[in-house]
């Protein structure tokens, strides 16, 4: 079956359309708005769903002349994704109906929860790299918006800032890596290729040209930092448990079922291309670090959604250790896992809404015995928290058992260190069978005291978590059915040789069925001994806390707030000078930046073969800007400074450019004028000038002059080509490069750019000048220059009275300069 172009679009298209509108929604709907978004991801279920079963790679071309697409690829991987986005966002708007009922600025909520939903769609079926890293921006976009939306809370904005950082960071290695497979592509396919579909249909060329290049290892550790980011790996985790402070339906939907697995999906998606030694020590050593750790954090959590934040990463990194593996069952476990967690972890964080909710508290040393107050939800939990534990016959059971098994292969075939997969594994698992008891004991035993009043919760409030219970249900009790539907299609993706997924209820001791026994009896042992658990656990973090990731991010962004102060004081000194050598210094830096990373070839210098008139012009121009520097008044260097603009001119003239010369005599005579009308207003003298300041004045230009002498250099045509090949190749190429119907349009569309950016920064020197003149119209220049000036306090009249007397007396000496 092929997939259809016009479904994808739409499915990805309705979110952002509908984002744009929630306004007016809002206004006509109030807060039934929530119905909207519920129906329009009911509508991008539908789309998806009926793509069951396709295969292939759809396109819309965007930019031909760089090979640009809106590639797409539809296939079991993409699919599971995406079906797990809508499904579950449906269930997330008819929650938030409940939830943010009286909620201020619910029209922005809304829109960012669509389109953080459309985002997703994006990234699951994104076939081209400008595409995917478009899309993976704008979930850290919308995430953003949704983590700080209490913007009244500086917590709120403090974690809002922190997930945008380490993610936004990460997307960046994401693109660096991706640029580097397109690179390789040009040597594996003989042109280069943004085609994702394309460098993964060739992986072993594009592994040979990394390998050739010795990128291979740069472009794996690259997108390991960025699906590390995305994932909340270890020690890039951090930032998950601060971005609860998000109301709970962003928790359940972000940081349990989409945006955290975006990382996981990338690790699935690219394991066929890096799959080897090097892929299976990062990931799934990363991996089982993740999980051991997010467990152990997990159970020292007071707080129902910090708890819950530490289990998502943890399982997270079950995912991306099952996709480490060279065995199969890793990627099964990965997939499978995907799918489970998903279910289980949002019906837990919508469970841990109600209870907030309903009880008015999140702490679970003040929760217990809520069953008798919320019996069904305690129902919904019981099964949610036991799979989540993956005890037996529960769905999350059967995606922890792979892990076993691929972990338990492994050790088996590699022995030695290999057997610290199996065992972390194991210790991790224990450690989650602790904290999902830990979680589930909150609706029994004894209620406290402290909760008199517990309210029912509504309709909207029980129904998406129990649909989500209702699908694992269906799941634990016959997986083959979800393996069948959606689960063996997404792992052949992702797989790199034939597999057939099966998850039968094992009959016979294996190491990895003694595994799971092992997690079972341990949690459950060590359940009674959790207050002392949890205080080793304290006093291993209180020891390590000076290098904990979280602490180090905070002591970062202490000494970058502190060195930009700094600097900021340093540069924004209120001095002309400073400003003009700052702009201009930092241009020449990017310009020479840019032709060393493109290794620009500088031409040889030979005979200029310039006629006598043009010499003789220039060297007018030349012996002009000199006479500038030693002018003894003020309207000698105006004037001079127009002798320079109009040799220039004339210079433009000679080489048949006239209108060029038009604009520069045009230029030239108003500037001339305007410096003689204002004149007058000029300070006649500001300070003696020290020699240092002379010396770094003239360097500083030597460098821009030799900079943009460089640039001439490297935009001159090739020793030996005639000028007229040059025209003549953008006379053949320009129209239909650039899509013009002439070749004027075109060349000035192609170039305009860069003479509108020179055009501004004139603009902007000239606006300085301006500023600086205006100030200066009344009390001069008011610290003097850097290096000559005598500091005067800027508010004493009565200085400000004599240096204006000391002016008056010299201009009229005419001693001034």
């Amino acid at each position: 079956m092929e997939p259809q172009l016009w479904v994808v679009l739409t499915a990805i298209g309705i979110p952002f359309l509908a984002a744009a509108l929630v306004p007016l929604f809002y206004r006509l709907l109030g807060e039934a708005v929530a119905y909207v978004g519920a129906a329009v991801a009911v509508v991008c279920f539908g789309l998806v769903a009926s793509q069951l079963g396709a295969q292939g790679t759809v396109a819309a071309t965007w930019i031909p002349s760089l090979g640009v697409a809106a590639r797409f690829t539809v296939d079991g991987w993409a699919l599971l994704f995406a079906l797990l986005a809508s499904g579950i966002g449906a269930l997330i708007f008819l929650y938030s109906a409940g939830y943010m009922h009286g909620e201020a600025n619910l029209p922005r909520f809304y829109a960012a929860l669509l389109a953080f939903m459309g985002s997703i769609l994006g990234v699951a079926f994104a076939a081209d790299i400008v595409v995917l890293f478009l899309f993976w921006e704008l979930t850290s976009v919308a995430s953003f918006v949704l983590i700080g939306y209490h913007t009244d809370e500086s917590g709120s904005r403090y974690a809002a800032r922190m997930a945008m950082l380490v993610t936004v960071g990460g997307g960046l290695c994401l693109l660096a890596g991706l640029l580097m497979l397109s690179v390789a592509s040009e040597a594996a396919l003989g042109s280069r290729t943004f085609d994702l579909a394309t460098i993964l249909a060739n992986d072993e060329a594009i592994r040979a040209a990394l390998e050739e290049r010795g990128l291979f290892v740069p472009a794996l550790l690259l997108i390991a930092v960025a699906a590390g980011a995305k994932s909340a790996q270890v020690p890039l985790h951090f930032w998950l448990p601060n971005a609860m402070v998000a109301p709970t339906p962003v928790s359940a939907f972000l940081h349990s079922a989409t945006m955290v697995k975006v990382g996981v999906y990338v690790i699935g998606r690219f394991r066929q291309l890096f799959l080897g030694e090097a892929w299976m020590l990062v990931f799934t050593t990363v991996g089982l670090v993740t999980m051991l750790v997010g467990a152990m954090l997990a159970v020292r959590a007071m707080d129902i959604k910090e708890l819950l934040a530490y289990s998502t990463a943890s399982h997270l990194g079950l995912m991306v250790a099952g996709f480490g593996f060279i065995s199969h069952y890793g990627p099964e476990a990965g997939v499978f896992h995907l799918l489970n967690h998903a279910l289980f972890k949002a019906a837990l964080f919508l469970v841990a809404g109600i209870v907030a909710h309903q009880v008015g508290t999140r702490r679970l040393d003040e929760l217990g015995g809520l069953r008798r107050d919320l019996p069904l939800t305690a129902l919904l939990t019981v099964i949610a928290a036991l799979s989540m534990a993956g005890i037996p016959l529960f769905n999350g059971f059967y995606s922890k058992e792979l892990l076993f098994e691929a972990a338990w292969t492994t050790a088996t075939d590699g022995g030695g260190l290999a057997w610290l997969y199996p065992a972390v594994a194991l210790i991790a698992s224990i450690f989650t069978v602790l904290y999902s008891l830990r979680f589930l004991a909150m609706f029994f035993g004894e209620r406290p005291s402290t909760i008199t009043d517990v309210r029912r919760p509504s309709v909207t409030l029980l129904v998406p978590p129990a649909v989500l219970v209702g699908v694992a249900v269906v799941v634990s009790a016959v997986p083959q059915v979800a393996i069948d539907l959606i689960v063996q299609d997404a792992a052949a993706v992702t797989a790199v040789e034939p597999l057939e997924v099966h998850a039968p209820i094992p009959t016979e001791l294996t190491g990895p069925v003694a595994m799971s026994i092992g997690t079972v009896v341990g949690g459950v042992t060590a359940f009674p001994f959790g207050d002392r658990i949890r205080r080793g656990v304290d006093a291993l973090v209180a020891a390590g806390s000076a290098l904990q990731p979280s602490a180090l991010y905070a002591r970062s962004l202490t000494g970058i707030e502190s060195v930009s102060e700094r600097f900021g004081r340093f540069v924004h000194n209120g001095l002309i000078r400073t400003y003009v050598q700052w702009v201009l210094g930092a241009t020449c830096a990017l310009t020479l930046g840019g032709f060393v990373a493109a290794s620009a070839p500088v031409p040889a210098l030979g005979d200029p073969g310039v006629p006598a008139a043009m010499a003789l012009v220039l060297g007018v121009a030349v012996v002009a800007a000199f006479r500038i520097t030693t002018a003894d008044s003020h309207v000698t260097g105006v004037l001079t400074l127009g002798i320079l603009g109009f040799m220039v001119a004339v210079f433009y003239i000679l080489a048949s450019a006239p209108d060029l010369a038009l604009t520069q005599l045009v230029v030239e005579t108003l500037i001339l004028l305007i410096f003689l009308l204002v004149i007058e207003e000029v300070p006649a003298f500001y300070s003696e000038l020290e020699v240092s300041v002379a010396v770094r004045d003239a360097a500083f230009s030597v460098f821009v002059g030799s900079t943009t002498f460089l640039s001439v250099l490297v935009a001159a045509p090739e020793s030996g080509t005639p000028l007229s090949e040059t025209a003549r190749y953008y006379v053949d190429h320009a129209v239909e490069g650039g899509g013009g119907t002439n070749v004027v349009n075109v060349i000035l569309t192609d170039f305009r750019a860069f003479d509108t950016l020179g055009e501004l920064v004139v603009i902007a020197l000239a606006a300085l000048s301006v500023l600086v003149l205006i100030r200066m119209r009344s009390h001069g220049e008011e610290q003097g220059t850097d290096g000559g000036g005598h500091g005067e306090d800027r508010d004493d009249p009565d200085q400000r009275d004599d240096r204006r007397d000391q002016r008056d007396d010299r201009g009229a000496r005419g001693d001034g300069r």
